[in-house]
């Protein structure tokens, strides 16, 4: 059987051979579905978890109920599994020890919370927190440290590289700037990226053979996925209480 360690060896190794290409899951279920199809390791999405238990992104989900989660997609996949653990949900040592105790190897780490962008100095701080407790754990955790400043900041491409270069030396492994897909940014990005850098890919993003040839080491899809299940789910239910038909499903 392989341990704990081993799989958070592997997952460190698996950014030095990229791409690194990692389809959200939200729950056990899907988390086998994208083991089967081949994923190299398994990245929860915080929104598609929360969905999954009826509640909003972004504050809905609560430490036991993402851990509760976490427990059953480990236990259900034979790949790494990284977490999504937004901002840390308050306590961010408590909360990277019972991610581990649930078998976590890496987790993602969020400069904002609730759709604002923190400091960068308190999301260097929790960077710091998060490799003390897994120090402490005996784990060498990979740490994925997303910056907002795409997604809920101004764009500025100073400020993103300045962070990026404070979260690396505060102990991220990887560095995730989601909601950029042109080209030209994702290129400078990667250049000056002072650790691997992921982005959030879909419709309208570049390949993946094309994100990579651009220097990227990590792409993800964040809730993408999960969105499409449940547009999917509801369609199909409307047509069928409406319409009595079945066109949705073929």
């Amino acid at each position: 059987m392989t341990t704990q360690a081993e799989q958070a060896q592997r997952l460190r190794t698996l950014h030095t051979q990229p791409p690194l290409v990692l389809p959200n899951a939200w729950d056990a279920g899907s988390a086998r579905a994208i083991e089967s199809a081949g994923a190299s390791a398994i990245a929860t999405t915080s929104a598609g978890v929360a969905w999954s238990l009826g509640v909003a992104d972004g504050g809905g989900l609560s430490l036991s109920a993402a851990v509760g989660a976490l427990r059953a997609i480990v236990a259900a996949v034979s790949v790494p599994v990284t977490v999504d653990i937004e901002a840390g949900y308050g306590d961010v040592a408590a909360t990277v020890t019972a991610v581990l105790e649930a078998g976590a190897v890496g987790i993602n780490l969020e400069d904002s919370t609730g759709g604002v962008l923190d400091s960068a100095a308190v999301h260097a701080s929790r960077i710091r927190t998060a490799r003390a407790a897994a120090v402490a754990f005996g784990i060498d955790l990979v740490i994925n440290a997303r910056v907002d400043t795409y997604m809920f900041g101004d764009g500025d491409r100073a400020d993103t590289i300045e962070r990026a270069h404070l979260y690396a030396d505060a102990g991220a492994d990887v560095l995730f700037v989601p909601a950029v897909v042109d080209a030209p940014t994702i290129r400078s990005l990667a250049a000056d990226s002072p650790r691997p850098l992921n982005v959030m890919a879909g419709p309208g993003a570049p390949s993946v053979p094309e994100l990579v040839e651009l220097g990227v080491t990590r792409i993800s899809l964040g809730p993408a996925i999960t969105a499409r299940a449940y547009a999917l789910a509801t369609a199909a239910a409307t047509e069928l209480l409406t319409t009595g038909t079945y066109d949705a499903l073929a």
